[in-house]
């Protein structure tokens, strides 16, 4: 019986002991197969074009700008290898990063930090995840991301009544106030009421009518977002 064809890797990180240590740990493994070893974002590039593996294992940071040179292979591999998985590794919980690797779909893409590479398993584990078309995220940025959720400053918006929503709606559509009145079946007069209290719930009593309707559709609309 033939063993399973296994996981091609390229792994692409700047610090040679590290590139090195990846590599030995993935040689230990039966179904992983290092095809080669890279250490800055050009040579990622080249290589991943000369012999496209099955996954990619990249630092977030390399030269030549030492920035955010994973993230953008990753983006790049998605239009360029749509079938090839990327593990982005980083030092540190960072949410933007995270998100930003995602933000063209989660299948075949893992972030985790470095401190994994001390659990040869997680990182063997997410390779084969990815290679396989899903997604993993280190639990520490999950829990930062949900941190940072929960701390986060409630809408002003929350405080409107359903119908001063109704009425911003209707503002937010470039309608003046008899227009809102009847859409919404209401006199002018109790449309300026309701447009009074939401101007004063959303603290916008102290500019002109105009700036102030245009910053309550502001705040309606990033708050639809």
């Amino acid at each position: 019986m033939l063993s399973a064809v296994p996981i091609t890797v390229v792994v692409a990180e700047d610090a040679l002991l590290v590139r090195e240590g990846i590599a030995r740990l993935l040689d230990l493994q039966s179904e992983i197969e290092v095809s080669a070893l890279v250490g800055d974002f050009p040579s990622l590039i080249a290589a991943v074009e000369a012999d496209p593996p099955d996954v990619v294992i990249t630092d977030i940071r390399m030269p030549p700008t030492g920035t955010d040179e994973g993230i953008r292979a990753a983006t790049a591999f998605r239009e360029s290898h749509p079938e090839l998985g990327v593990v982005v590794l980083s030092q540190f919980a960072e949410p933007a990063y995270a998100l930003s690797l995602l933000e063209g779909g989660s299948q075949r893409r893992a972030y985790l930090l470095k401190e994994r590479l001390s659990e040869p398993r997680q990182l063997v584990d997410a390779i084969v995840e990815v290679a396989g078309g899903g997604s993993v995220i280190d639990t520490s940025v999950v829990e930062v991301l949900v941190s940072a959720r929960s701390k986060a400053a409630a809408s002003p918006l929350d405080r409107l009544t359903p119908r001063e929503r109704e009425v911003l709606h209707e503002i937010a559509q470039g309608r003046n106030n008899a227009a809102v009145g009847a859409a919404l079946f209401l006199s002018e007069r109790a449309v300026e009421k309701h447009i009074s209290s939401l101007f004063s719930k959303l603290g916008l009593t102290e500019e002109p009518d105009t700036h102030r309707r245009v910053k309550a559709v502001l705040l309606y609309l990033a708050d639809a977002d």
